[in-house]
């Protein structure tokens, strides 16, 4: 068990350092911040979606913005669309289980508003189906994925991408959690601090 902790440290620790020295992800932490912060600006609200694990990280996500972060502040509009069961489970009976954020989008989303799509390998093909409506609808698009990007890295399909350079599924996903963090920071230090 011991052996187990201790490598599970390391690598964890050794992708925080590969991320944190990455010059395009730390550019990109700085765009998506000023991106959410101009929607809020605008009137704007951010959609989050993803699955199992990047699913729940959606919905800690939401939290951090609607609550509150480090400050006392307004709330902001914010919310994972990975929660309503109802919706989920009709749009997947009715359509299919791609469609479940798609349809969602469609629905609440407007021009200028967030999607901010979830997904390890970059091939989700309900974030994929989501990122489509969402560009219909005139949405910014950002993408957290891991080191290929999969179809999330195409031309052309998410304004924002932060690619984890690994292709370890909770590595990848521990760094998502920690850029999520920092965006958040940022997001509500640029809208409340002066």
């Amino acid at each position: 068990m011991k052996n187990i902790i201790e490598k599970r440290f390391k690598e964890a620790k050794a992708l925080f350092d590969l991320t944190s020295n990455n010059v395009e992800i730390i550019r990109t932490i700085e765009e998506i911040s000023k991106t959410i912060i101009s929607s809020y600006c605008k009137g704007g609200k951010v959609f989050i979606a993803g699955n199992g694990g990047s699913a729940a990280d959606a919905q800690h996500i939401a939290a951090e913005l609607v609550s509150r972060f480090y400050m006392e502040r307004k709330a902001l509009a914010a919310e994972s669309i990975t929660v309503n069961t109802s919706n989920l489970t009709a749009i997947a009976n009715d359509y299919d289980f791609s469609a479940v954020f798609s349809r969602q989008l469609e629905a609440n989303a407007k021009k200028d508003d967030i999607f901010w799509g979830i997904s390890t390998s970059g091939n989700s093909k309900n974030i994929l189906s989501a990122i489509y409506t969402a560009k219909n609808i005139g949405m910014k698009i950002i993408g957290f994925t891991g080191e290929s990007g999969g179809k999330m890295a195409e031309p052309g399909m998410c304004g924002l991408l932060i690619r984890i350079p690994s292709k370890d599924t909770p590595r990848i996903q521990e760094n998502h959690i920690l850029i999520a963090h920092i965006i958040c920071e940022l997001v509500e230090s640029g809208l409340f601090a002066r």
